[in-house]
């Protein structure tokens, strides 16, 4: 993974801020990325936390179809991207909402740089993102943030 992702609102192995959070306004937290390597198309993003008590990672956000002229994403926007759907049922973005008590959550932000611009419609699962995705990923690079309730 040499793609370098970071966000100015927390540092790599660090809390994530209550308003990119289920508790305060859940909005995107801002992300940008450097060194996409040579023939990037297109960028996808996951964001899951795969300390959640469930079976397989708990997806937080899907977004796909990002230009790869991009060097990140604002907060609180996708803006020129499509977002599937996360697993609290919704297409977009829902922040860190870890149930009380249960320690410190790690949340993956793992940016993708494609070697095609996807021919996807809007609302894919993490799942049908990763298999539109399998074989065209030239790099990956990810951020890590914490959050507990």
């Amino acid at each position: 993974m040499t793609i370098e992702v970071m966000s100015p609102a927390f540092e790599s192995g660090a809390t994530i801020p209550k308003k990119h959070t289920g508790e305060g306004e859940d909005i995107s937290p801002p992300l940008q990325w450097r060194s996409l390597p040579q023939g990037t198309k297109e960028i996808a993003i996951i964001c899951d936390d795969p300390d959640a008590p469930t079976q397989k990672p708990f997806v937080h956000w899907v977004a796909y179809k990002i230009p790869a002229d991009r060097r990140g994403l604002p907060e609180g926007s996708t803006e020129g991207a499509l977002e599937g759907i996360n697993d609290f049922g919704e297409v977009g973005y829902d922040g860190c909402m870890p149930p009380r008590g249960h320690g410190v959550h790690h949340y993956h932000f793992k940016v993708y740089a494609l070697d095609t611009e996807l021919d996807a419609p809007a609302g894919l699962s993490k799942d049908e993102l990763l298999a539109a995705i399998e074989g065209r990923v030239l790099d990956e690079g990810g951020l890590v943030g914490t959050y507990e309730r």
